[in-house]
C-alpha cells in the first residue's frame, strides 16, 4: 500500500521560508512523477512542481524562483524548500505521486496547512 505523509507546514510571516517534507512508502518515489499541489480556501487546486520521470523540474509560474522542489530516492523523501513566501501562497500543500506510465492516476498525501501573514 502506498502511503505519502507530509510535514513542515506552519506558519510563517511574508518573507520568511518553510521546507515541506513528503514521506513516501516503498519504491514509489524513484518510480513516479511527484508533484507539489496546493489549495487555497474557495480556489481550486492548483500544481505547484512537477518533478517528471525524466527527472526535469516544472513550476508554476507563480513560484518560479522562489520555490525549490528536490527528492533523495535514499531517503524516500520528496522536498519543497519554499522562499520569499507571500500571504497568496497560504493553502494546504499536498504531495502526489503519479507512477510513470500509468496516466490519470495519483497518490495522495492528506496536506500540510502553510499560513503566510503579514
Amino acid at each position: 500500500q502506498v502511503e505519502l505523509v507530509e510535514s513542515g507546514g506552519g506558519s510563517v510571516q511574508a518573507g520568511g521560508s518553510l521546507k515541506l517534507s513528503c514521506a513516501a512508502s516503498g519504491n514509489i518515489l524513484s518510480s513516479s512523477e511527484m508533484d507539489w499541489y496546493r489549495q487555497a480556501p474557495g480556489k481550486e487546486r492548483e500544481l505547484v512542481s512537477t518533478i517528471t520521470c525524466l527527472g526535469t523540474t516544472i513550476y508554476a509560474n507563480s513560484v518560479k524562483g522562489r520555490f525549490t522542489a528536490s527528492r533523495d530516492n535514499a531517503k524516500k523523501t520528496l522536498y519543497l524548500q519554499m522562499d520569499s513566501l507571500r500571504t497568496e501562497d497560504t493553502a494546504v500543500y499536498y504531495c502526489a505521486a503519479r507512477p510513470c506510465g500509468v496516466v490519470n492516476f495519483r497518490y495522495w498525501g492528506q496536506g500540510t496547512q502553510v499560513t503566510v501573514s503579514s
